[in-house]
């Protein structure tokens, strides 16, 4: 994610990590997070999770700040306990210096590394590099980033984990049913053609209508709309509804497919529900479910081309011009799917 901010100040540490939340879309916890710099200010975004490991794969992060192409890296070490603990120092400096070695290698320079315990007002930070400089983090609601998230419709979640539960799989023993139901069903249904595409979209459609209100869809329905899904002509029309006037019914209904239905099929529900998100400018959902169906299908073309998307930063207005092409196929379906609207509205 990528933002500019012109009365946000770089070289003042308690400010910079005060607004990572509404960058991020949520508070890190035990995250190195790397901030990149251009014509100086602010540009992409990026969080790992920490691991004792993270010193020797710190060159995925490198490439993907690579392809913004900033001038120069700030980064962040978040960590509530290894912030308070002396004998971590060494490991974080370790970590400092990879980090450097392979930025250094992609042309850019790393500014600084600051170690903070907590995101939040009164946090404490110093540099990494034992320069003696240190201090507090500023109010992260106070932040001019995290007003303006909150003008723009953009929702700031407390932490990654509320993220995860939108998608979590709970009802395992729903999951299996719903498994041998959509095979069933499968085997039941004739040659795909241009008519039962049409009956497809029309139904996802209206089912998304009936669960705007969080109603849970029956299985036989789930099934119905799971099966839909092994349809490409069906499913790349669905993408439209991301930018249509029933987004937010149609979000709801791919979040909810997410948590209900079994491999492979559950994968078109997230990459579905991850496109949604991202054209309305919320990439930390986008990141969770995108994370979680490349898990289930790493090779899985549109899921590839959004995360590829998301980590360079690519705004989500050139995201939403994919969805050009739903409406298309739409059009030779006869399918009459909702009116395109404007953004700033905010997902249940």
């Amino acid at each position: 994610m990528t933002t500019s901010q012109p009365d946000f100040i770089l070289n003042r540490p308690g400010a910079l990590i005060a607004a990572l939340p509404a960058v991020l879309g949520f508070v890190p916890e035990k995250s190195l997070v790397l901030v990149t710099v251009d014509r100086g200010e602010m540009g992409a975004v990026m969080r790992v999770d920490l691991s004792p490991r993270l010193a020797d794969t710190v060159d995925r992060i490198a490439e993907v700040a690579a392809a913004v192409g900033p001038d120069a890296a700030i980064a962040v070490i978040v960590d509530a306990e290894g912030a308070l603990c002396p004998m971590c120092g060494e490991d974080f400096r370790e970590l400092a210096r990879a980090l450097s070695d392979v930025l250094a290698l992609q042309k850019i320079t790393l500014l600084a590394v600051h170690v903070v315990d907590r995101i939040a007002a009164g946090g404490r930070w110093h540099c990494a590099d034992m320069c003696g400089e240190r201090g507090t983090v500023d109010d992260p609601s106070s932040s001019p980033l995290a007003m303006a998230a909150v003008l723009d419709g953009r929702r700031l979640y407390t932490r990654r984990e509320e993220l995860q539960q939108i998608i979590e799989v709970k009802d395992t023993a729903r999951v299996e049913r719903l498994a041998r139901r959509i095979r069933k069903q499968l085997k039941a249904r004739g040659d795909h053609d241009d008519d039962s595409a049409r009956r497809d979209i029309e139904y996802a459609i209206d089912a998304a209508s009936r669960v705007g209100d969080g109603t849970e869809l029956p299985d036989a329905q789930a099934a119905e709309i799971a099966c839909a899904f092994t349809d490409i002509l069906v499913r790349d029309t669905l993408y439209a509804l991301a930018v249509g006037d029933k987004a937010a019914e149609a979000e709801t209904l791919w979040a909810m497919l997410s948590r209900v239905l079994p491999k492979p099929w559950r994968v078109e529900a997230l990459v579905l529900l991850a496109f949604s998100a991202y054209a309305r400018g919320d990439g930390p959902l986008a990141g969770v479910a995108l994370e979680a169906a490349l898990r289930c299908n790493g090779e899985h073309r549109m899921a590839s081309m959004l995360d590829t998307a998301l980590q360079s930063g690519l705004r989500p207005e050139r995201i939403r011009d994919l969805a050009v092409t739903g409406y298309r196929l739409a059009d030779g379906l006869g399918v009459n799917l909702p009116p395109r609207r404007m953004f700033g509205w905010r997902a249940v």
